[in-house]
């Protein structure tokens, strides 16, 4: 694809071509969270071998691109109407095209370019996938978490070469966005490496300081170090942490039970659980330990975990579990579109004021 202004900009100022849309009505391939044709959004298709480029009225230029996400983010992630693995596909697939989209458009300003990739990401971080995986904690049945790891990197892939080739002033943004990557490959050591690389004002960035130090414990497996950090991110980040959450916890709880253990059973009080391990409640942490092999025993408000030597055990997937502290409780008022757009400010502090 040649680089500069060789290329004309797209020209299509709707969320889908007037011909895709046509044909896809015609065709009864309209989904169900498109309801009406007007509301149909430009689905992915891959580039076939030879194919002729699209012509500039099947492109969305930048500003549609960027008005596609948050008609996303602000009509279709938060739809409770359908199951949640539908919206997920759904809203994967449409911000695939808007990639794409963009790819198409060399041409594309810098700062719009970013602006498209930044929000694209920032949906896709936002809308749950698969348990335990990527990106979040939703149901998500039916989609490849492999596929949706790989998306994922792609995403991160296409904005961090739109920083490189452009100049650092021109991406107010970057530093924010650069600790999402390090905090979404926690123990990477190519995505730390590659941090690394970047200039030392980047780095010296609150964000990105912030992600090193959560990074850091994460590599020590100290656990304790780590949920406090953790709970001290923003929302957006956390999200982007909230795939290495569940295996930090199993990690931890093997520490534990290695620590702790004894023939008899040595009692581990749950509420000190709980909050070591940043819980939203001592049921979770009951349900956590009971899936290792670990026995919860004791009145309601006292309840201890118990360390049988032996008795721990890895045999099961992670339990699904919810992750409202760490996550969820601090949206503190604003929406997602807020967020996706970056309406609602990068920090966007956790803590009361």
């Amino acid at each position: 694809m040649p680089l500069g202004g060789a290329l004309p900009m797209g020209t299509c100022p709707d969320l889908c071509p007037e011909a895709e849309r046509a044909a896809r009505e015609r065709q009864q391939r309209l989904h169900r969270l498109e309801a009406a044709p007007a509301r149909a959004v430009k689905e992915y298709a891959r580039p076939a071998a030879g194919k002729a480029r699209p012509p500039p009225c099947q492109l969305r230029p930048p500003h549609v691109l960027l008005a596609t996400v948050r008609y996303l983010a602000a009509e279709v992630c938060g739809r409770a109407d359908v199951p949640r693995p539908d919206v997920a596909a759904f809203v994967w697939d449409r911000l695939r095209a808007v990639r794409l989209d963009l790819l198409l458009q060399p041409s594309a300003p810098p700062r719009d370019a970013a602006a498209v990739l930044e929000a694209a990401l920032s949906c896709q971080l936002c809308v749950p996938g698969p348990p335990g995986g990527d990106p979040g904690g939703g149901p998500g049945a039916g989609l490849d978490p492999q596929l949706l790891h790989t998306q994922m990197q792609e995403a991160f892939g296409s904005l961090r070469r739109c920083y490189a080739d452009s100049p650092e002033e021109a991406h107010p943004r970057q530093g924010f966005f650069q600790s999402l990557f390090l905090l979404y490959n926690l123990g990477s050591g190519e995505a730390l490496h590659q941090v690394l690389l970047l200039p030392r004002a980047l780095r010296s960035s609150p964000a990105l300081r912030r992600a090193l130090a959560v990074d850091a414990a994460f590599r020590e497996a100290n656990a304790g170090r780590l949920f406090r950090l953790l709970g001290a991110l923003p929302y957006l980040a956390g999200r982007a942490a909230q795939r290495h959450v569940g295996p930090a916890r199993r990690r931890a709880l093997a520490a534990l039970a290695r620590a702790l253990g004894t023939p008899r059973g040595q009692a581990f009080p749950l509420r000190c659980l709980t909050r070591l391990l940043a819980m939203d409640s001592p049921a979770q942490a009951a349900a956590l330990c009971r899936a290792h092999g670990l026995a919860v025993e004791g009145e309601a408000g006292d309840e201890k975990a118990w360390f049988v030597r032996g008795r721990y055990s890895e045999v099961g997937p992670l339990p699904g579990l919810s992750c409202a502290l760490l996550v969820d409780s601090k949206l503190r008022g604003c929406t997602l579109e807020q967020v996706v757009m970056g309406e609602a400010g990068d920090s966007l502090d956790p803590s009361p004021s």
